[in-house]
């Protein structure tokens, strides 16, 4: 993730994600979201999305939609989906 957007973790009570990859439980650190949350995609998102889709399963991108929505940046959701879910 960008520099920029990193904090301690004391500022971000909601700081991991609980996922299940190789059949074990694992925890993920997430920086806090740069946005609010929000019920759609800005239109830039969904332009970004669209350019996005060739390269990753649909899988990720559901991950990704869902971070957005949550008010995560789009760098900060595919970073987190390549994690959770890979490519």
């Amino acid at each position: 993730m960008p520099k920029h957007y990193k904090m301690s973790e004391s500022d971000n009570p909601h700081s991991t994600i609980t996922y299940m990859k190789d059949n074990k439980e694992k925890k993920l650190k997430l920086e806090k979201p740069v946005n609010t949350k929000r019920k759609v995609l800005s239109k830039r998102q969904k332009d970004l999305m669209k350019l996005h889709r060739e390269h990753h399963t649909k899988e990720h991108l559901d991950t990704m939609r869902d971070m957005m929505k949550k008010g995560f940046c789009f760098e900060q959701a595919h970073e987190i989906a390549q994690k959770v879910i890979g490519k």
